[in-house]
């Protein structure tokens, strides 16, 4: 494996969510990630969080299977699991009973310890607990769900994957591993300084629809077009603005009362009345190229196909599946292009041959169900 992470090796207990995207994101940077599963199956090329991943399906709850993983650990740098708390400790996989030198990464909704610690939750109920849900939608409609990215990738994944790689240089000082302990209600705050920022200085109101950045702007917003499509309009600075004005053939006076909220709503259904003028098309051509922040909006079919993807390479093809390039990306260690997912269980001969397992004691550990 190339890629500056070809150093790592990382085992992941699957899952569903952010940690399988967490490992996702290690394998791509060429870290070699194991995944343990429950029991094998075939491969499904859709399975896009599993590329470039091997797999152990093993029977964790077999005192053989266990010292199978436990004999991984040995030789493993990060461990991801995102199980309630709890789990890990009762098969026996706990921080404790693993290696000192490990980074044990634990990830969670609403993280390891609190009242709603053992509670089941989803991406939109983490989000809704940390304020940042009220914000999202129209004022007189009920908030919007950004898909999972906010809470589940932005404030889990993201953290996880800076976390753990925070006690990997920290390891390299200390010598020892350490928990981390990645929560999404910790994590969407984090990333909420800008806003905290700006309710402190009473520059965001409580109320949804009605800021500088959530809709109610009229330069900060999308707009339909003559065919039913949408543009994203988003000059925030003067300049920007000026130009957006200018392009679109809306009076320059608006300008210097860009800022004045009191007539956002008057300049948002006159601006709505011009995008309706032209197709989404003929916009994305007037304003190409230029400093007016206005990009079209696109379908998940046809982002893969706009000429700035295509010319970056962001999109790929693995297997008759489109998805993202590894990123981001490299000048000196760039990585491989991923591997499309294998079989889940297909590696276990060769990670148990590289624990120093013979072919007969392979042979027993499938014979006994440890193996699955």
């Amino acid at each position: 494996m190339a890629g500056p992470l070809a150093s790592l090796r990382v085992v992941e207990f699957s899952g569903l969510g952010p940690a399988p995207l967490a490992g996702q994101l290690l394998a791509d940077l060429g870290a070699d990630v194991i995944t343990i599963d429950r029991k094998s199956a075939r491969a499904d090329p859709a399975d896009v969080n599993r590329r470039g991943k091997r797999s152990l399906a093993v029977n964790l709850k077999s005192p053989d299977g266990l010292a199978v993983v436990q004999r991984l650990l040995e030789r493993t740098d990060i461990l991801i699991e995102g199980f309630r708390p709890g789990v890990m400790e009762r098969l026996g996989l706990g921080p404790q009973d693993c290696p000192d030198r490990l980074i044990y990464g634990r990830m969670t909704g609403w993280g390891q310890d609190g009242p709603w610690a053992q509670a089941a939750g989803h991406d939109i109920n983490y989000l809704a607990l940390t304020g940042a849900l009220h914000a999202m939608g129209e004022a007189d409609r009920p908030p919007v769900p950004p898909l999972n990215l906010v809470a589940d990738y932005g404030g889990g994944t993201m953290f996880l994957v800076f976390g753990v790689l925070a006690a990997m240089i920290e390891r390299g000082v200390s010598g020892k591993g350490q928990v981390v302990d990645a929560a999404m209600v910790d994590g969407v705050p984090a990333m909420m300084g800008l806003i905290h920022m700006m309710l402190a200085k009473g520059q965001w109101t409580q109320s949804r629809g009605a800021n500088w950045l959530d809709g109610a702007a009229p330069f900060y917003r999308c707009y339909t077009c003559a065919d039913g499509k949408f543009v994203s309009v988003g000059p925030l600075e003067p300049q920007f603005f000026a130009e957006l004005l200018a392009r679109a053939g809306l009076p320059d006076t608006d300008q210097a009362s860009q800022n004045d909220t009191t007539t956002w709503a008057e300049k948002t259904t006159r601006y709505a009345e011009i995008f309706k003028t032209r197709t989404r098309d003929e916009w994305a051509a007037i304003f190409a190229g230029t400093d007016a922040c206005v990009a079209p909006v696109l379908s998940f079919s046809e982002a893969t196909l706009h000429p700035h993807n295509r010319a970056r390479g962001t999109f790929v093809d693995i297997g008759g599946v489109t998805q993202a390039a590894p990123a981001p990306r490299f000048s000196r260690t760039p990585a491989d292009g991923p591997a499309a997912p294998g079989a889940i269980g297909a590696d276990g001969d060769a990670i148990l041959s590289d624990l120093g397992y013979d072919d007969a004691g392979i042979a027993a550990l499938k014979a006994d169900g440890s193996l699955t």
